[in-house]
Parts: C-alpha cells; structure tokens; sequence
C-alpha cells in the first residue's frame, strides 16, 4: 500500500479548499445575477458565501480578479444595456430595475464603463448593421510601420467552428469596461498585432462575437459569445514585455468579470 507524502497530502488539501472557495464565490455570483434590483452589502454576499465579509473580498479578488462591489456595479450595467437594446423602458425605468436610485449617476456610471450614455448606446444599436460572413477569411488591411518598441503580437485561437468578430483590447484593469489602451479587431483566428503601447501594467482580453443573421443574437449573444483573459498581466517597462499574448477563446464562465463596454457597437 502506498503511502501518501506529505506534499502531496499539502496539495490536496489546497485543492479541496481552492474548490470550497471558488464554490463559494459561484454561490455569490449567482445571488448576484438574480437580485440585481436589491441593495446588497459586502456582510449580505459574504454570508451567502459563508464566510466573514474581509476573507470573503479577498478570496472573490484572488479567483474573480475584482472586488465584488465592483463585479456587482458591472453585473448591473451589463443587465442595463440589455434591457436598453431588448425592451422600450425609459432609461429611468431601466436605472430603478437594476439596483440604482438615482437616474442621475446611474447614466454617469453608465457612461464611464460602458463608453456611451444609455440613450446613445440604444441609437447606436437602432443605427447598427450586421457584418457579412467572409467564411473565416481575413479582410485585407493596409500595412502600417512597425515600431521598433512597444509593438508586441500573438496568435488567436478559437474552436474550429467559431466565425464571427474578434475584439481583442489592452485594459488597466482585468474588466473589459471603459476604453482600452490599444485594441484591434479581426475577422477570423490567427496572428493579431497591438503597436504603441505605453509602458505600464495590462491585461489583454478579448471578447468574439459569433456571426449570425439575427441582429439581436449578435449584439447579444449570450452564451454564444468567447471570452479570453489572462490570469496574470502583461508588463511593458522601457519597450520590453513580459507576460503570455496569445489569445485562447473560450466560452465564458460564471466568475468571468462582466462584459460592460460597447462592444459589437464600438
């Protein structure tokens, strides 16, 4: 019979309280999703998660990459420009349905995360026209210098069958909200480039939105959509850049940070 060593018992015991934790986190979310319109505390998400409200946030940061306050605000904004491109509310109506008491800064904190106000993010969807399908080819673009510094490239890759957009965007914060540092888009999978980029700290995400002849499903393709985030930051100090850039699309998970910005829209 063998026996266990002590740093594989250690790891064990990591895991089943790494599981614990994100179990915990997920039971948060999900209270998250389906009381959008109440006031929930740091103490009400804690208890859900059955843990005290300081090790709570701590543990939501480490595996979410936010704090819940945070993923909660972004929760909120994204089930607003759902209902601003799904139904006729006001935006005021809008603003009460999902947690906020104050049309006021709802809009401002709409505008800052988003990258449009409520009414102009309707217009712009009334004013939206579907990309054609180019059968996974790439559209030709014009070539552009290359800087000797701060330009870094890498490889997308998606499952075989995906076709649509992909939107790849470098952002100060591990949440694709706001606008990004430096972004691009393409067509199909394969190499992408991000030129000029500042020296700093970055997380590079991406977003890919399936082509579809229903304009609705593609502004808001729900579960249709891929997702790519990086654990860890890319780090450029004096041109040099540290940290992975390829690009693996996936489907999205429940304790990914919210889609807010603009996006197919942008």
């Amino acid at each position: 019979m063998r026996t266990m060593t002590l740093g594989s018992r250690e790891d064990e015991r990591c895991q089943v309280t790494q599981d614990a934790h994100m179990q915990a986190v997920e039971s948060a979310v999900q209270v998250m999703h389906t009381h959008l319109h109440e006031f929930l505390t740091l103490a009400d998400l804690a208890d859900v998660a059955c843990l005290s409200p300081f090790h709570f946030n701590r543990v939501f940061r480490r595996l979410v990459g936010i704090p819940p306050g945070e993923y909660l605000t972004a929760l909120r904004l994204q089930a607003a420009r759902h209902l601003l491109l799904t139904t006729s509310l006001s935006v005021t109506d809008i603003c009460f349905e999902v947690g906020y008491s104050s049309p006021g800064s709802f809009t401002t904190r709409f505008t800052q995360l988003v990258g449009l106000s409520p009414r102009l993010l309707r217009r712009r969807a009334q004013e939206f026209t579907l990309p054609m399908p180019d059968n996974g080819e790439r559209l030709p673009t014009k070539p552009e210098p290359i800087p000797l510094k701060n330009t870094f490239s890498g490889q997308v890759s998606a499952p075989a069958t995906f076709r649509g957009v992909i939107n790849i965007g470098l952002f100060t914060r591990p949440i694709p909200q706001g606008a990004p540092v430096r972004c691009t888009r393409l067509t199909a999978p394969g190499p992408y480039r991000l030129s000029g980029v500042p020296d700093g700290i970055y997380y590079l995400l991406a977003a890919a939105f399936p082509l579809t002849t229903d304009l609705r499903s593609y502004l808001l393709p729900g579960e249709n959509i891929l997702v790519h985030k990086h654990e860890s930051p890319l780090v450029i100090i004096n041109g040099h850049i540290s940290g992975e850039r390829n690009v693996m699309l996936r489907p999205p998970r429940l304790t990914d940070p919210p889609l807010v910005m603009e996006l197919p829209l942008r």
